[in-house]
């Protein structure tokens, strides 16, 4: 095994982080270019529709005046062989005289999929594969997950007191947590494509669900991207005036087809820029309610990577039911609110221990004064969609 793989991979991956909240949609990757085992070029992917880690690498080396004739590449996931918005990175490399390639893991995306990497070796380019390929796994977990799956990954995001509640009966919840818990919200919603919400949070709180903290502004422009938000709305309840529609960023509407009726709603909707999508519904206990499985699809289509649901109990609970929730965020604050106070989850027909849904604890926390507990949902119930 060529000493040193790993050692410059690890680099790579560094890279690759530098651009956690700015490739939306597009993969985070990183790349250094090697000669002689020393690094003579860096490069990762900045933004969607700009250069790929690899030709930004080689444009680097090309303003450090050197060649990478040669050289080897180390790049965190396998470089393209089709034309996008940008050329295929792998012809790059073949141009510039690269003679190994080491690829931490294979593109998941249909249109490369091993493409890049036989074309790298059909030009004589010797290739290592799957070099720290958990870690690189670990960079883009959502758009791997849509690649693989066809779905995004949703991680359901919520507050709670100690005695796991999430507001007072009367519905007054602000603030549970502490402003760290709230900062640490804002790294959520700046990593993510989307936030997620149903028309109930909406109408109760109004609120502009963006990112606000500039920790996380753009590393050129040091502007914040925006992430988009999405509504689940089927009776299209939603004010044309609700500031969840006037930030940067795109709103989406999900509602039914039956609100395809509403003309007006929905052209005062558009003018303030709103994207309607009409998903399919199910009647659930003699009431109509959007598809879960219809949403994750329209999710996927607007190339969502990795999607936050900040809603309340009854979505975040028919969503886990429908077994499309991935993941759970929960910040529990040192409070006892009672036994009036409403509940994380509205999830019904849970009658047997058998029904119960198993989660996998991955990370327990102090942020401030509070507790962060991440979770991985193992075993949803999966016959009750949303």
């Amino acid at each position: 095994m060529p000493a040193g793989d790993e050692f410059f991979m690890a680099q790579a991956i560094a890279l690759a982080k530098k651009g956690w909240y700015t490739t939306h949609p597009n993969p985070r990757v990183g790349c250094v270019l090697v000669q002689d085992g020393q690094v003579i070029a860096r490069g990762w992917h900045q933004f969607a529709g700009q250069g790929h880690a690899e030709v930004n690498a080689l444009a680097d080396l090309e303003r450090n005046k050197q060649s990478a004739k040669g050289a080897t590449a180390y790049v965190t996931l396998e470089p393209c062989s089709h034309f996008g918005r940008t050329p295929p990175c792998s012809n790059a490399l073949i141009e510039a005289g690269v003679a190994r390639v080491v690829v931490a893991m294979t593109d998941p995306n249909p249109l490369v999929a091993g493409k890049g990497i036989k074309r790298l070796q059909e030009y004589g380019l010797e290739v290592r594969v799957g070099v720290l390929e958990s870690e690189a796994r670990a960079l883009n977990p959502g758009f791997i997950q849509r690649m693989e799956t066809g779905k995004p990954l949703l991680c359901c995001k919520m507050a709670m007191s100690l005695d796991g509640r999430t507001a007072m009966a009367s519905g007054e919840s602000q603030w549970i947590t502490s402003a760290q818990a709230r900062a640490d919200v804002q790294r959520l919603r700046a990593e993510s494509s989307a936030v997620l919400t149903g028309i109930g949070t909406v109408l109760a709180d109004d609120p502009s669900m963006n990112v606000r903290d500039k920790r996380f502004a753009d590393m050129t422009s040091q502007r914040l991207r925006q992430t988009d938000r999405v509504i689940m709305d089927s009776q299209l309840k939603i004010s044309p005036d609700a500031k969840i529609l006037h930030q940067e960023g795109q709103a989406v509407i999900c509602t039914a087809e039956t609100s395809r009726r509403q003309t007006q709603k929905i052209q005062a909707l558009e003018q303030q820029g709103a994207v309607i999508e009409y998903l399919e519904t199910e009647i659930i206990a003699a009431r109509e309610v959007l598809s879960a499985s219809s949403l994750m699809a329209v999710l996927a289509q607007h190339q969502y990577n990795e999607v936050l649901l900040e809603a309340g109990a009854t979505l975040d609970g028919s969503l886990l039911q429908a077994g499309v929730v991935d993941e759970l965020v929960v910040y529990m604050a040192p409070y006892l609110m009672g036994s009036e106070a409403r509940g994380l989850f509205n999830i019904p027909g849970l009658d047997k221990m058998a029904d119960r849904i198993e989660l996998e604890i991955k990370d327990i926390r102090a942020v401030g004064r509070d507790f962060r507990i991440m979770a991985k949902v193992l075993s949803p119930h999966t016959d009750s969609p949303s």
